[in-house]
């Protein structure tokens, strides 16, 4: 398919770049069909924090006070290892921090609509508060 159609088709593969390395080391006529590689660096933590800020628009929630020093703690102490995820990282984060806030709520008696929209440190993680209160 790449070589009879290689003037109508475009054929991209996206991996970890070691990973992506064996991949076309795997076959000798791999590497020669795949002739241009974009390798793009992996999200700074302030990247991530905007990621999650974006998220969180888009999703109507809000960072309250010191939860974005919260979460740049945590994305810095992150382990950058094969199983990161980058963006995907954000994304669990996110999902995360949307279960503790709802665990959090289900503890209070009343609980507002800004309440609900409303995404604290302690949402992050314990850890992640406490590193942001410290440099607060």
């Amino acid at each position: 398919l790449m070589e009879d159609h290689r003037d109508d088709v475009v054929v991209v593969a996206a991996g970890y770049s070691r990973e992506m390395e064996s991949f076309l080391s795997s076959n000798p006529g791999l590497a020669s069909r795949f002739s241009r590689t974009v390798e793009f660096e992996n999200y700074s933590v302030d990247d991530l924090v905007a990621i999650m800020e974006s998220m969180c628009t888009q999703h109507q929630y809000e960072l309250g006070e010191g939860t974005a020093q919260a979460l740049a703690a945590h994305f810095g102490a992150m382990d950058r290892d094969a199983g990161f995820g980058n963006g995907r990282a954000a994304r669990g984060v996110f999902e995360e921090m949307v279960d503790r806030q709802a665990i959090r709520l289900s503890a209070q008696a009343q609980v507002s609509e800004h309440d609900l929209r409303l995404l604290l440190p302690e949402d992050v993680s314990a850890t992640a508060a406490a590193s942001a209160a410290e440099t607060a």
